[in-house]
């Protein structure tokens, strides 16, 4: 986490950045601000510290000669999650972002320990609760669990307050007085205070947004983060192209809530949907590729090139090429008030922030797919037992072998065929209790269930196309290809692309797309060179 490095891996990195001098007792950097980027000490020491937006500091460590500070964050320029005083007269080689990312491509070796150093420290971070905005509301608040969701999906430190216990979060609420449909309180780092933000508000606090000029024009612009948009972000900004990819929530997709992938190629033992989204998230910022989270695609503009994208906030952006890779929608079952309790006991993945609440208690799980495979599978770590309710007669028809077998040798996983859930019952407060009933048989049963984990499937996330004039199937997924003949628009001239010239999917997205993440990654790496072979009917050959 903190390497020395020696004279001649110090001298290596000059050409990269600039020397300035601080004096003694200086504020280098500070949390929630702008980023300087990565600092080398030359001589003197640094001092790191956790701050947050309430005037709290504890002290991380020191800093020497030959170390550097640094985390993820300073890859792309965001806010610095920490803060750095100068011991002594301090001169430092400062390394900006842009030029960070030039070190640890071209400097393979110490770019690689540059890398794991500030990968294993943002796990620090994270562990540590360190920097990032304080929540402040009732563990049960439904808002509050979103917000801690979001931020933990997206891997950035966060610490929670419970009203009703800590003296700073009781004199905070005295102070704003927040009505109940203002809570939770977000301190950001800044110090300023929000009452129940929007992901969007939350993401702008945290520097989180890159800045989106409207006279950028991108090469490539990808709409959705999870391993197909991830991979083309890899290996487009890898080969030159300037990239921005978008997306609304979380990067990693759906990919990025499964508690653990064994299927995927090079990981024999298995790795978590979490991890490996953010490495490829990473990986992507390395290669100089920009990510805006959350930033979510309103509208399309595809009458001419370059293609025009509008947010939801109204930002405008534009882009030579556009690669759909925006997956699909979590399915919703049609029970009754199902709105009410999501959030307060329905949940769309399983994650460990999940796995904490629903501790030593009963969960339902609905759905035979190997996303409710291995959330079963996972939540009987923690949960006392996992009912696993399916439609059909077996989970064999829809489920990998390896899954069925281990849910099989599971002796607090329960499975009912033939089964659905008819009734959710609770309050405001949250679920209190499920109704199910055998298709067999007819038989209805109650169940006291606090905790829902629904895979049933997933709907297209293409309406914000619909001006665009991309064809899409009868479900709403995005042809591409041959499959493009007979419907609006002229052949695609490759597999990957749809009805109109420029605009490619891949993906969940795309119709007749194998939903796994292998293919995922494949159909991300496989479109950048059909993005190549478009982008050379633009410019001219030399």
């Amino acid at each position: 986490m903190f390497p020395v490095l020696g004279n001649d891996d110090i001298q290596r990195l000059v050409r990269f950045g600039t020397r300035r001098q601080w004096a003694d007792g200086e504020l280098i950097f500070q949390a929630g601000q702008s980023s300087l980027g990565m600092l080398t000490v030359v001589s003197g020491r640094v001092a790191l510290s956790r701050c947050d937006g309430l005037g709290n500091s504890a002290p991380i460590t020191e800093i020497g000669p030959g170390e550097f500070s640094a985390e993820v964050a300073q890859l792309s320029g965001r806010p610095a999650l920490v803060n750095g005083h100068a011991v002594g007269d301090v001169d430092l080689l400062v390394i900006d972002p842009e030029a960070l990312r030039a070190l640890v491509v071209t400097e393979a070796d110490l770019g690689e320990r540059i890398m794991r150093a500030l990968i294993l420290r943002r796990v620090g971070l994270i562990d540590g609760s360190a920097g990032g905005p304080i929540l402040v509301g009732a563990p049960g608040n439904a808002a509050m669990f979103r917000l801690q969701s979001f931020l933990s999906r997206n891997g950035h430190p966060h610490s929670l307050r419970d009203p009703e216990t800590d003296a700073q979060a009781v004199a905070l609420v005295a102070r704003y007085q927040p009505r109940p449909e203002e809570w939770p309180l977000v301190v950001c780092p800044d110090g300023s205070i929000r009452k129940n933000p929007s992901l969007l508000e939350l993401g702008r606090c945290l520097g989180m947004l890159p800045d989106l000029s409207t006279n950028t024009l991108f090469d490539l612009l990808v709409v959705g983060a999870g391993p197909a948009g991830l991979a083309t972000a890899v290996y487009a900004a890898s080969e030159g192209l300037s990239v921005l990819v978008v997306e609304q929530y979380a990067y990693g997709g759906q990919a990025g809530a499964s508690a653990r992938i064994e299927n995927y190629l090079g990981f024999p033992t298995g790795i978590s949907g979490r991890a490996l989204a953010g490495r490829s998230y990473m990986q992507a910022q390395k290669f100089g590729a920009e990510i805006a989270i959350p930033a979510t695609a309103a509208r399309l503009w595809c009458e001419q090139s370059p293609f025009r994208l509008t947010l939801s906030d109204d930002t405008a952006l534009r882009a030579r090429t556009v690669v759909l890779a925006c997956g699909a929608r979590y399915r919703r079952p049609a029970w009754d008030q199902l709105s009410l309790y999501e959030g307060r006991g329905v949940y769309y993945w399983a994650s460990p922030l999940e796995a904490k609440l629903c501790r030593g208690a009963e969960v339902v799980v609905v759905g035979g797919g190997n996303s409710a495979g291995q959330a079963a599978v996972f939540l009987s770590g923690h949960a006392s037992r996992v009912h696993i309710v399916i439609r059909g007669a077996t989970l064999a028809a829809s489920m990998s072998s390896y899954l069925v077998e281990r849910i099989a040798a599971t002796t607090n996983i329960l499975l009912h065929t033939h089964t659905e859930i008819i009734a959710l019952e609770g309050d405001a407060s949250g679920l209190s209790g499920v109704q199910w009933r055998n298709r067999a048989t007819g038989m209805e049963e109650q169940r006291a269930m606090r905790w829902v984990f629904l895979f049933v499937g997933a709907d297209s996330n293409t309406e914000w196309l619909r001006d665009c004039g991309v064809a899409v199937d009868n479900d709403g997924f995005v042809l591409t290809g041959p499959d493009v003949q007979g419907h609006a628009g002229p052949i695609a001239r490759s597999s990957l692309e749809t009805s109109v010239p420029g605009i490619f999917a891949i993906g969940d997205v795309r119709a007749g797309s194998t939903k796994r993440v292998a293919a995922a990654v494949g159909e991300g790496a496989a479109v950048v060179a059909q993005v190549h072979t478009y982008l050379a009917t633009l410019t001219p050959q030399r």
